[in-house]
């Protein structure tokens, strides 16, 4: 017999039911579905919701917004210029000369000029540039010789395509580095070579800024200066007297409301498929907490262990090795000196709207804002006045004594450096030390300040925990900068975030003994409209390429001094919970630098307990530079156990240092030299090998300075 029921028979079950019993059933089923149909056919989210919380002026400039070019060619030619200054910028340095020689060649040669993002275009584009336009690179090396992420394209054009045609492009560059670094300016080296063989035509020597020595400002200037002495003498510019022309329009607004202004909250970068970068796309309010003094109480420096709460923010996201932005804001006393020397104390809470006075310009500060919001968050007051600008503020100078005094520091690079070796010098000091008490800067426009301090940028701090261990939990490192100006001096120059954290953390654990001092810079550690309250800072995460193996069996080689020992505390931690877990670790070495094992042995204790954890498979080697009359390196601890090291590096094991770039340059030397040395090896096969071992990262670094 049939299992399933004749429809007669069904219709006859049915039919059998009484009526209220169905329509209850009916009810029923309809409430199901439109359960089923929640969020599909009904109660969806309103994707426009998000507009009745936009500033007014938001909304009104997405309405108008129209689509970019990304055909430089083209831009040129809608805006009517005459020269393009690239940038690919890592850190804010490269894009803040770029702006700068767009303002001064139109200045003083006459050269309608544009600055441009080298990401915002595509790179094949540059081959459609006509032969009576020029185009300037100004370019950084960043890392490991490698281009900026916003040269990634452009790089990737060049040095991979193999029909690149630019036998109409005239061009001049500019390349950012520093000699403490293996690859110094090896991007604008490589880059010019693409472009001269590809048919370019240089019509200026290629300049390279040297910052070990603190140079690039004054190598910028010379070579900025035979720029506009070549589009002079040689391609038919003018030669003008630079005085001052604004670029960009400040207006004060009286009809905005604070609901409308920018008033400190960080301003995130813009994004596209196009726009390449390793930041993640969320800035956060993270909670510090926990923080933590690592030097000893004999010490009189400072190195911080801070900690901050993800568990908030699911967007925000870490693996082990990445780094951490953290947003700092200026201290008080600076902001205060600077509004009270433009005499413009009583209208800093005034909304301000700023603007480009000519429509393919671009800033980097947000509008509409305050000067309040501005001083204290967006740029960066306490930066070192350059020279140029020292010569630039000679026309504003509120009296013939303080046009002298600019007149002679700006007209003589000696007399410059002698006064910045001796002085704290911020743009309010300056005006200050100009002014000598006697009169402010009113007649020193705001747009001029806008234009020539740098925006202030986030910090970036080596993430120093395992996203295995504690995922939600990220921790810094950070040593804070205090630097005494002269021996005869006692003034001191501080570092800008690293003290930020500081008083922070003295916020924090005021019952703590710490080493404070009570005249340390105060900063509005609440935060723009309080939303850094509760021991909050903003944040972000950028991802890193510095990284251990996937396989947990494979043995590595750490070399650290300092606060490099950062994301090798991380890696350990993350071998020992894989370890705990039963998986099999390979080998590891960890080289540690720092002055006294009882001053400045960064996580000395946790270190000991892992290394007993591990049973044999790490090895820690230490090298405390002032315990003994002659100092002792890090480098010098690997050259005497180069023979492990070798040992290490010719089976697989992998290479990881990090710190300082002149320790990592001396490193390397020792590193190259013992491997030399096993091998037999000439120079050419030691070469070779450095970088394939490179190029598969199995050499790895993660410098600074």
């Amino acid at each position: 017999m049939s299992n399933y029921i004749s429809y007669p028979h069904a219709f006859e079950l049915v039919c059998d039911i009484p009526i209220d019993d169905v329509a209850l059933l009916g009810a029923a089923v309809a409430a199901f579905a439109a359960y089923l149909l929640k969020g599909t056919l009904w109660n969806k989210p309103d994707p426009y919701q998000s507009t009745w919380f936009e500033r007014p002026q938001e909304q009104d400039s997405a309405r108008n917004l129209k689509k970019e070019t990304r055909d430089i060619s083209q831009k040129l030619e809608e805006a009517n210029k005459d020269i393009v200054v690239f940038f690919g910028s890592q850190s804010g340095t490269a894009e803040g000369f770029a702006n700068r020689l767009a303002r001064e060649l139109q200045l003083r040669s006459g050269a309608n000029t544009l600055a441009a993002d080298l990401s915002d275009y595509e790179a094949d584009s540059i081959a459609r540039v006509p032969s009576t336009k020029l185009v300037v690179f100004i370019l950084s090396t960043f890392g490991e010789g490698d281009p900026s992420d916003n040269t990634a394209d452009l790089w990737e054009w060049l040095t991979k395509s193999t029909s690149v045609n630019l036998m109409n492009l005239r061009y001049a560059a500019f390349g950012l580095g520093n000699q403490n670094y293996k690859y110094y300016n090896r991007v604008v080296d490589v880059v010019t070579e693409a472009l001269s063989t590809a048919g370019a035509i240089a019509f200026l020597p290629t300049g390279r800024a040297d910052d070990s020595n603190g140079g690039t400002e004054e190598d910028f200037m010379e070579w900025r200066d035979s720029l506009c002495q070549v589009l002079q003498k040689d391609l038919g510019y003018e030669q003008r007297e630079s005085a001052y022309e604004p670029t960009i329009s400040v207006i004060e607004d009286d009809s905005l409301t604070p609901i409308d202004l920018h008033l400190g909250e960080p301003i995130e970068a813009r994004r596209s498929p196009s726009k390449p970068s390793l930041l993640e796309p969320s800035v956060a309010a993270l909670p510090l907490v926990k923080a933590e003094e690592l030097f000893a109480t004999s010490s009189n420096r400072n190195c911080l262990h801070m900690e901050f709460d993800l568990s908030g923010f699911p967007e925000v996201k870490y693996k082990t090795g990445d780094h951490m932005a953290i947003y700092p804001s200026n201290p008080e006393e600076e902001v205060s000196r600077l509004l009270e020397m433009l005499g413009l104390e009583d209208r800093k809470e005034i909304p301000l709207s700023i603007s480009a006075l000519d429509p393919a310009a671009k800033f980097s500060v947000p509008t509409p804002t305050t000067l309040q919001a501005l001083f204290q968050h967006y740029l960066e007051i306490c930066a070192p006045v350059s020279r140029d600008t020292v010569n630039s503020l000679c026309q504003f100078a509120p009296s013939a004594k303080a046009k002298n005094f600019l007149h002679r520091l700006g007209s003589s690079k000696e007399a410059y450096s002698d006064h910045i070796l001796r002085n704290h010098v911020t743009m309010g000091r300056l005006l200050e030390q100009a002014a000598q008490g006697n009169n402010n800067w009113k007649a020193l426009p705001v747009t001029f300040l806008v234009e020539i301090i740098p925006p202030l940028r986030p910090r970036y701090y080596s993430i120093s925990s395992s996203s295995v261990v504690q995922a939600r939990q990220a921790s810094i490192t950070a040593i804070v900068n205090s630097r005494q100006i002269h021996t005869t001096s006692p003034e001191r120059i501080l570092g800008l975030t690293s003290n930020y954290l500081l008083a922070l953390k003295h916020a924090v654990k005021e019952e703590d003994n710490v080493k404070s001092d009570s005249n340390g810079p105060t900063y509005m550690l609440e935060g723009p409209n309080h939303a850094l309250e509760g021991s909050k800072v903003f944040a972000q995460i950028r991802r890193s390429k510095f990284k251990l193996p996937l396989i947990a069996s494979h043995p590595i080689v750490m070399i650290a001094a300092g606060t490099g020992i950062a994301p090798f505390r991380g890696f350990l931690q993350e071998r020992a919970r894989l370890q705990s877990m039963g998986r099999d670790v390979g080998k590891m070495m960890l080289f540690f630098g720092c002055r006294r094992s009882e001053e400045d042995y960064l996580y000395r204790k946790e270190l000991d307990e892992m290394n007993r954890s591990f049973n044999g498979k790490l090895e820690i080697v230490t090298a405390f530079s002032r315990e003994q009359e002659s100092k002792i390196y890090v480098q010098d601890r690997v050259e005497e156990h180069a023979q492990k090291v070798v040992e290490m590096l010719q089976t697989d094991a992998i290479l990881y240092i990090c710190g300082a770039a002149a320790m990592a340059r001396e490193v390397s030397k020792k590193v190259g030299e013992a491997m030399k040395h096993s091998n037999r090896w000439d120079d050419g096969q030691l070469k070779a090998w450095c970088e394939r071992a490179k190029r598969i990262k199995r050499w790895q670094e993660d410098v600074w300075g």
